[in-house]
């Protein structure tokens, strides 16, 4: 039996697991991200003593991706300082003569949606995030986009609304950001506190809407997917979903006339179907492609 690693790179956590060639979970560890030093000697032993055939790794970023890059696999220029320019699949991978692949989090967990989540079935998706930052994962025809770098649509730049206490955003890169407008930090800054304690209809989430609606109306008429599919912990807010949904068909203003935009909305803009585990899920994917690719 072929056993796969998977590695879920998160800002606050490391998730591992085990796979076998089947999808089949068989083991998991979770550790804590802290310094590399202290992070990464028990997610090398983790692989090691489970004796993998393939990794699959989905990492927080920007990352370097260009497999021609010298760099690639490593993580550039990350706000937490501790990891930045550190050559994650590199040091995963030493003394291990395998297969592995790398990605973005947000494309893995595009890709796990893709093949056997909300966007099963569909040629292109976009799996947004919307938690502590914002990052977009885009998947057609079952590979994840990559260009000149990976998509970074947790920053386009928004219209700031009128109302809004906050107009230039909480990023410290951009004036007006997606992230800077509507991840987890720009609700609590408006918030003056917590905005989970914050009941449903308060104005806040109206305006958390209309951001991550000119999102949807950006992706749409650039990307044009077949699915939009919002995760992450500020979208465990349910009744963010039919607000968002309004406001993209309002902002687009009739001009896309597809039958997803006008009377199928509820099933185009949607939650992911494997959350919590949709990167993890899509890291054993990048791993079973790498292993096959090494066939």
């Amino acid at each position: 039996m072929k056993k796969i690693g998977a590695l879920e790179a998160g800002g606050t956590k490391m998730v591992l697991a085990i796979y076998d060639e089947a999808g089949q979970e068989l083991e998991r560890l979770t550790l804590p991200t802290e310094t590399p030093d202290i992070t990464m000697p028990p997610m090398q032993a983790f692989f090691r003593d489970h004796g993998i055939d393939a990794l699959g790794v989905g990492s927080f970023g920007p990352l370097a991706l260009g497999e021609a890059d010298p760099n690639y696999g490593a993580i550039t220029t990350t706000p937490k300082l501790a990891w930045r320019n550190y050559p994650l699949l590199q040091r995963l991978t030493e003394g291990l003569d395998i297969p592995s692949a790398i990605d973005t989090d947000v494309n893995a967990a595009a890709l796990a949606e893709a093949e056997a989540g909300a966007a099963r079935g569909c040629r292109s998706a976009v799996y947004v995030t919307i938690g502590t930052g914002i990052g977009a994962g885009i998947c057609i025809d079952g590979r994840p986009v990559h260009g000149m770098l990976h998509p970074e649509a947790g920053h386009m730049l928004l219209r700031p609304h009128p109302d809004d206490p906050l107009p230039r955003g909480v990023c410290p890169y951009h004036d007006g950001c997606l992230e800077g407008l509507a991840a987890g930090p720009a609700l609590g800054a408006r918030a003056h506190g917590n905005a989970k304690d914050l009941p449903d209809d308060h104005p806040l989430f109206a305006l958390e809407a209309h951001y991550l609606a000119q999102m949807c109306v950006n992706l749409i008429l650039t990307v044009s997917p077949e699915k939009i599919i919002l995760g992450g912990g500020v979208m465990q807010r349910a009744s963010l979903f039919p607000m968002i949904r309004r406001e993209t068909q309002r902002l687009l203003g009739g001009y896309v006339q597809t039958e997803q935009v006008l009377s199928g909305i509820d099933g185009y803009i949607v939650p992911p179907a494997l959350f919590p585990v949709s990167g993890l899920y899509g890291s054993y994917l990048l791993g079973r492609q790498a292993l096959a690719q090494n066939v």
